[in-house]
């Protein structure tokens, strides 16, 4: 059920809301409406734009009941509160946060003769060193602020378990970001394995700036249970500032290197003209040339770059400097995309299309991060391809669209690894079992003899040359109970998360062997001695390479060659492919008609005149050439001979990255020596692709 927002403040200790007052002039609607929500003790899920206060709204009324137990002697000295974020660097941030109100409310309890709450907050990632991780176990905060992973090692491990026995409450945050893929599966195994160990419903509070739709993340939230959650939505939309950036000269189909001059040329000017900029990416190697392009026009000390591949301290020292004021702007992949505290940012520039709607509005309100404030975005296509993206783009954020987020059913594989962790902390009934896990929403239709059937595979292993191999545990038929064999522990906890190891290379700056940060294993291993690289807008000279590990010094600012690294370029979404089908679905008509479209284009809010008319005349050139332009429902299959006379075939569809990937996998049996007769395969080829192009667009979508 859905809560009307309030906008008034009500029913918190008079210390909680002498510091909000004290600090903030009034409540936002997602906080007016969250409080009531979470202060009777239920579920909630949280929905409102980026920089509306949705931390606050989770964590306040949480604290306001920590206080009052503190009061009356009811707040042991355990972890009674988990927040999960997707980032570490979120959950860094977060922690970092907490200080304010936490502090705020001591010093008006202490101005009221009150005693202090004793409220504590920690934070434990896979960051946190050795020593941090020992003292959380010796003294447990009151608040733990985490990742999904680092929570799943908790509950893997015996000191972990004795801090989280007592929890009562999960804050989920950037719910959108786990809740698609495996690792939303493995974070819903490990919410039940947690309420498994506290004996107790877990309150739980979800938190999210683009999801969609709001039902189907609440079930997710609270997994397969009949129980109520309130739905505090207030609205996606927000008034932002966004407009598209094209160079002085014509797009083309590659864009060269005098464009490209042009595009650095026109982010510079407008970096001087704010006190601080961000710049988004879409890959790593993309980040370090603009990063390297823009400190040649803005100078070394004004430009830094933020990726995955930097080590923790220098991303932290960069997200502290454009904090503090003394960096002007700062180039980032999709490592600064979420919600982490970077100051007052005034405009969010992005090159290239992002290839998804909630992903461009995520970053643009990374400027304009407070209330009451409007984000500025720029956003400069990369081609002319990538312009009429960019247009599809603007008209659907006008609209305020969300990409629908969809829940896959539960992996066997993520099921089998929490299955192991949980055995390798006892014995285990196989009916307790197999019910708790089947809770968690991605695995609701999960039935027994599947289970039982994993459950065995783990106790049996399997077959190799050497003998039987991957047994974990010990099942025991008669009793159904499972118990852990002697790796169990650390192979859990040695092999948790679905995160996919990148085999690259660390970098290690000699002498010190300071990690600055990590290289892609094919570029490191083509290095030698001597080579010039960059990694985070500074030159390292590789001084040699070593198994997994690269030696560099300081290059003193020499001309460097930039990494690269695989694998990192996004697909484009569902929502927004629909978009640019319908797009070319109105250019199309407007050229059967005889009519130019530019007008038509130039009323898409943010797209300036000459990028009506380059799209414009893009389209029409194409249509000239293929006979029509794809669109909803319509593919356009190209066929033609090189000069050499070998075939090609260019299948034109704006489907997306889902369809069009396993139509390029189908393609693959096309290649000289396949099976069949060419022209046999072609004609078949054509008429499914002719069958398919007669679907309804959604319909074929939903099938991919």
């Amino acid at each position: 059920m859905r809560r009307p927002v309030r906008a008034a403040m009500t029913g918190f200790h008079p210390a909680v809301d002498d510091w909000f007052r004290s600090s903030f002039r009034q409540p936002t609607a997602v906080q007016s409406g969250a409080w009531p929500a979470i202060a009777a003790g239920g579920h909630a899920l949280l929905a409102a734009p980026t920089g509306s206060g949705k931390t606050l709204a989770g964590f306040l009324a949480v604290i306001d009941d920590l206080l009052r137990r503190s009061q009356q002697d009811d707040l042991p000295e355990r972890t009674q509160v988990v927040y999960v974020s997707p980032l570490r660097a979120l959950s860094t941030d977060v922690r970092r946060n907490l200080r304010a109100p936490l502090a705020g409310i001591d010093l008006a309890l202490e101005e009221a003769g009150q005693a202090v709450s004793g409220i504590t907050a920690g934070l434990r990632t896979g960051d946190s060193s050795p020593a941090e991780r020992r003292k959380l176990l010796i003294k447990p905060p009151h608040i733990l602020v985490t990742t999904p992973e680092s929570l799943y090692l908790l509950l893997t491990s015996e000191g972990g378990r004795r801090m989280l026995g007592d929890v009562r409450t999960v804050i989920l945050d950037e719910l959108h970001a786990l809740a698609g893929g495996k690792r939303g599966a493995h974070l819903a195994l490990t919410l039940e394995r947690l309420q498994m160990l506290t004996g107790k419903p877990l309150r739980r509070i979800g938190m999210s700036a683009t999801q969609r739709p709001l039902k189907r993340m609440a079930c997710f939230l609270l997994g397969n249970r009949n129980e109520d959650c309130e739905i505090v939505d207030a609205g996606a939309g927000r008034t932002r500032d966004l407009a598209l950036e094209l160079p002085g000269s014509p797009l083309q189909a590659v864009m060269p290197l005098e464009v490209w001059g042009e595009i650095y040329d026109r982010v510079a000017d407008l970096v001087r003209r704010h006190d601080s900029a961000l710049v988004f990416v879409n890959t790593r190697r993309l980040c370090e040339r603009a990063a390297r392009q823009l400190s040649e026009r803005l100078g070394e000390e004004a430009v830094a770059s933020h990726h995955g591949s930097m080590s923790k301290a220098h991303r932290r020292a960069a997200e502290q400097r454009l904090k503090s004021g003394r960096l002007k702007v700062l180039i980032a992949t999709a490592s600064l995309e979420l919600g982490i505290d970077i100051g007052a940012v005034d405009l969010v520039c992005q090159l290239g299309s992002p290839r998804g709607i909630s992903v461009f509005l995520q970053r643009v309100g990374r400027s304009g991060h407070a209330v009451g404030r409007t984000p500025k975005g720029r956003l400069f296509p990369l081609s002319r391809a990538d312009l009429v993206e960019s247009l599809a783009l603007l008209k659907a954020a006008s609209r305020n669209v969300l990409e629908e987020i969809h829940v896959p059913p539960g992996a066997a594989d993520v099921l089998a690894q929490q299955i192991v962790a949980e055995c390798a902390c006892g014995e285990r009934g196989t009916a307790e079992l197999h019910e708790a896990l089947a809770r968690a929403w991605p695995y609701r239709n999960l039935e027994r003899k599947q289970f039982l059937r994993l459950a065995q595979m783990l106790a049996e292993g399997y077959a190799t040359r050497r003998g039987r191999s991957g047994a974990y545990l010990h099942y025991d038929s008669v009793k159904e109970k499972l118990r852990p064999r002697r790796a169990a522990r650390i192979t859990a906890l040695t092999n948790g998360g679905t995160i996919p190891d990148q085999f690259d290379y660390d970098v290690l700056l000699a002498p010190s062997e300071t990690r600055i940060g990590t290289l892609n294993e094919d570029f490191a291993f083509e290095s030698l001695p001597g080579d010039i690289f960059q990694l985070g807008n500074v030159s390292y000279r590789v001084l040699r390479v070593t198994s997994g590990k690269v030696y560099a010094e300081d290059a003193q600012g020499a001309p460097p060659t930039i990494p690269f690294w695989f694998g990192e370029a996004p697909g484009r979404s569902r929502e927004l492919s629909q978009g640019v089908a319908e797009l070319l679905d109105g250019v199309d008509a407007r050229l059967a008609a005889g009519e130019d479209p530019a007008a038509w284009l130039e009323a898409i809010p943010g797209a300036p005149t000459e990028a009506a008319r380059q799209a414009a005349e893009y389209l029409a050139a194409g249509r000239a050439a293929l006979g029509a332009l794809p669109g909803t429902g319509r593919f356009v299959v190209e066929r033609f001979l090189d000069e050499l006379g070998d075939m090609h075939v260019v299948i034109h569809s704006p489907l997306g990255s889902r369809l069009n990937r396993a139509w390029g996998l189908a393609l693959r049996c096309f290649r000289p020596g396949g099976v069949g007769r060419p022209r046999r395969r072609w004609r078949w080829f054509a008429t499914a692709t002719a069958s398919a192009a007669r679907r309804n667009f959604s319909g074929a979508m939903r099938k991919t």
